[in-house]
Parts: structure tokens; C-alpha cells; sequence
């Protein structure tokens, strides 16, 4: 009896039925699938794929395992594809993930599905406004500055704490009041509540030559304080104080760019009472009130030491209170009432 092959074995329904007890066996050689060999979970090639259904179109079962096969191809394409899609995002997702405004930029959370690419979720961070410089804080400082003052402090701007108490020198680290006291100017050392006391008590006063409150100085530009030098020199004209203190070199340096339109170089700048030239708020029978730079109190100024300050404020110190050793015996009135409050310009 001649052998079948595999060329054979794939049009069954041509094999005529065999009276040997083999031949019987091989009628029922195909009635189930081999329990070895390839899984049909596996997705078959395409010419294997071909080639059970020739072998197999009477199966029923067949069938469906190889509709099963097809159905899992296609949707390994489909993951493949959308795979490659959040990897290489189409050009409308593109311009639908990419914002084209700050406004957009800001507008919701990107999904990480969309296709945000990290150049747009940069812009996301790179379009957070700067607050300190979009939106001044409040300030509820006011000026006192009334007539007859023998010092009158000038500051450079109110800090976040000083703005919103009101009260100058507010922080904790600042060391105006500690100074105050320890130069003689005040009897004992008083907490900034008592800033709007100053003038009744010891007839000194305190101003800003910037209004704005930040947390630093370093946050004010140079026309900012440019800008203030005139408004100090109307306040000291307007209420004639006997000197002023500039509270930190800042404050020199920029009365010194206004008078004489050039930076003060390191040679020119010294601590203490300037040159008679340089007085204040000069006018037409007045010569104006003379200038003392003193150091700043900032707890963030560590440029000098604890003892160099207090060298400084010494210096004041001494010379409030001969002054008002004088005024009492000249019968001059102390300053009983803050004649008026003025607001920061």
C-alpha cells in the first residue's frame, strides 16, 4: 500500500476508505487537533494560517480558533499603532496638546495620553507670573513727620511685616529699635508699635524714600529709587527738620545719581554726617537740613560687624541728644502731637 504524505494528508476528502484496520484509523486520524505542536493561541503565519484551513475547513472548531487568531492580530496592530501614536503624536495632536498663549498654557492639567510633549509642559512652569513684582503687598505705614523734628529717619522701603502692621522696622531680625536704644536716641528699648510715639517722646520721625513694600531692597530697581529723591527732598523742605538719617547706603548712592547724575565712587562714600554742601530740602531762607548716613539695620545686611554699627549709631546718638539738652534750655517746645500723618508717595 503506498504512503501518504503530507501533500496528500491536505485534501482529505478525496482518500478513499481503506478495509485494513489501519486504513479505519486513518478515516479518524483528523477528527481532533494533536495535542503537540504549535498553540493555537499563538498567532500562526500566514501561509500556516493557509494551511489549516485547507486541512481543517469541515472543523467547526477550527474555524473559530483561527477567526480568534485574525481578531488578536488585529489587535496587536492596533496597540502597535497607538503605541507609536503616543510616542510620535499626529500633527493635530500636536497643535492640540502645544498651548499657543500663557493664558492656554495655564488653563487645566495636560493628561499624560495627550501627547504633551516636555518642551510644552516647560512652558506650563516658564508661564507662572513673578508675584513679587506683578502685585505690591499692602502697606499700612505712614509717614511721621511733623514740624519741629530734630531727626528725621529715612528708610529705604517698608518691609512685608512693617507694611502690614503699620508699625516701622517691624521684623524681629531688624535692628533699628535694638539701636535706638543702645545709641541713646530713646530712654529704653521700645517695640515698633510705638512708631507713631517717636515724635512726642524724643521728636524724631521716620519716612522712606520708597513706599513699596517688598521683602528686600535687592527687589527695587534704581529708578524706583531715583524716583524717591525729589519726594524726600519736598518732605524735608516742607517740614524742616534739623537732620535727616539716611538709613543705608542705598539711600546715598541715590540721592548722589540724581545730584550729580554719575555713581558715587568708593572713595567718595563715607558713613556719618556729610559735607555742609549736601544738606537736604535747602530753599529760599532755609539752608536745609543736614545729612548723616548711618548704616542699614537689616537682619540680611552682614557686610559689617555688631560693633562697626553701633560705632556708627553712636556717633547719632550723641549728637540727639546734646541737641536735645540745647532745646530744653533754649525753652524750645517738644513735640507734643503729631501735627499731621502723611501717607507714602
Amino acid at each position: 500500500m503506498p504512503s501518504i504524505n503530507d501533500d496528500d494528508r491536505a485534501d482529505g476528502d478525496n482518500i478513499p476508505p481503506s478495509p485494513s484496520f489501519k486504513g479505519n484509523l486513518d478515516r479518524f486520524i483528523y477528527d481532533s487537533p494533536p495535542k503537540k505542536g504549535p498553540s493555537v493561541q499563538q498567532t500562526p503565519s500566514p501561509g500556516a494560517g493557509r494551511k489549516l484551513k485547507r486541512k481543517f475547513s469541515q472543523g467547526n472548531e477550527v474555524e473559530v480558533d483561527a477567526a480568534v487568531s485574525q481578531e488578536r492580530t488585529r489587535i496587536t496592530r492596533s496597540v502597535s499603532r497607538a503605541s507609536a501614536g503616543l510616542l510620535s503624536p499626529s500633527p493635530q495632536e500636536k497643535s492640540r496638546s502645544e498651548p499657543s498663549s500663557p493664558s492656554r498654557r495655564t488653563s487645566g492639567r495636560q493628561t499624560p495620553n495627550t501627547g504633551t510633549t516636555l518642551t510644552a509642559r516647560r512652558g506650563l512652569f516658564a508661564s507662572t507670573p513673578n508675584l513679587t513684582s506683578a502685585v505690591s503687598p499692602v502697606c499700612n505705614l505712614r509717614d511721621t513727620i511733623p514740624h519741629n523734628l530734630i531727626l528725621l529717619f529715612i528708610g529705604v522701603n517698608p518691609g512685608i511685616m512693617t507694611g502690614q502692621t503699620g508699625h516701622v522696622y517691624a521684623h524681629p531680625s531688624n535692628l533699628y529699635w535694638k539701636l535706638l536704644h543702645s545709641s541713646g536716641i530713646t530712654d529704653y528699648r521700645h517695640p515698633p508699635s510705638d512708631t507713631y510715639r517717636l515724635p512726642e517722646l524724643y521728636s524724631v520721625g521716620n519716612t522712606n524714600i520708597v513706599s513699596r513694600p517688598t521683602k528686600d531692597a535687592s527687589q527695587l530697581s534704581k529708578k524706583e529709587m531715583d524716583d524717591g529723591v525729589p519726594v524726600l527732598e519736598r518732605k524735608v523742605r516742607e517740614k524742616r527738620p534739623e537732620a535727616v538719617c539716611l538709613v543705608g547706603k542705598s539711600i546715598w548712592e541715590a540721592v548722589w545719581r540724581v545730584r550729580r547724575g554719575r555713581a558715587i565712587k568708593k572713595e567718595e562714600f563715607r558713613y556719618g554726617w556729610q559735607d555742609e554742601g549736601e544738606r537736604m530740602g535747602k530753599t529760599k531762607g532755609w539752608k536745609g537740613a543736614r545729612v548723616f548716613v548711618a548704616t542699614t539695620t537689616s537682619g540680611l545686611a552682614a557686610g559689617m560687624t555688631m560693633a562697626e554699627k553701633q560705632a556708627v549709631w553712636d556717633e547719632l546718638g550723641e549728637w540727639v541728644k546734646r541737641r536735645r539738652d540745647e532745646r530744653e534750655k533754649e525753652g524750645i517746645p517738644k513735640v507734643t502731637v503729631v501735627e499731621d500723618v502723611e501717607g507714602g508717595d
